[in-house]
């Protein structure tokens, strides 16, 4: 069982950098045909960035933003204890709503933003996060 989460301190520059990136996500997703769903949804163990449906699969999507490769790439952030709140996470949100019984998966976007602000890379990582929980099918599985 995985522990509540505790509010961490973000600093503005972080949340601002965390806003800004999630807002960069939504619209690459919805360019690619996923339906928002939910954004910044609390549980007890911590917060999902972004809620989205392509087609039958429900998507939770962990944004992960930077503006300099000081400390590596921003997936690389993604540490066993943050995939377990995220699993935990989810499983807390299917189980609150309607989507109990849908094929679920957790997708991780990576962004690092140029000095200028502008998107310099973004990459979408499906079933980037896995767990104690089936896994949604798609072509890279097969």
């Amino acid at each position: 069982m995985v522990a509540p989460c505790a509010s961490a301190g973000v600093t503005t520059y972080a949340r601002r950098l965390g806003q800004r990136g999630e807002a960069r996500a939504c619209r690459t997703l919805l360019e690619r045909g996923a339906q928002i769903l939910a954004r910044n949804v609390r549980t007890p163990y911590g917060e999902l960035d972004i809620g989205a449906r392509q087609g039958e699969v429900l998507i939770i999507v962990e944004v992960k933003a930077r503006t300099s490769r000081t400390f590596g790439p921003p997936e690389e952030s993604l540490a066993a204890t943050k995939q377990a709140h995220l699993i935990a996470s989810a499983q807390h949100y299917l189980a609150a709503s309607e989507h109990l019984e849908a094929d679920w998966r957790i997708d991780a976007v990576a962004i690092e933003f140029g000095p200028g602000g502008e998107t310099a890379r973004l990459e979408i990582i499906e079933n980037a996060v896995r767990g104690d929980r089936p896994a949604a099918a798609h072509p890279a599985d097969a």
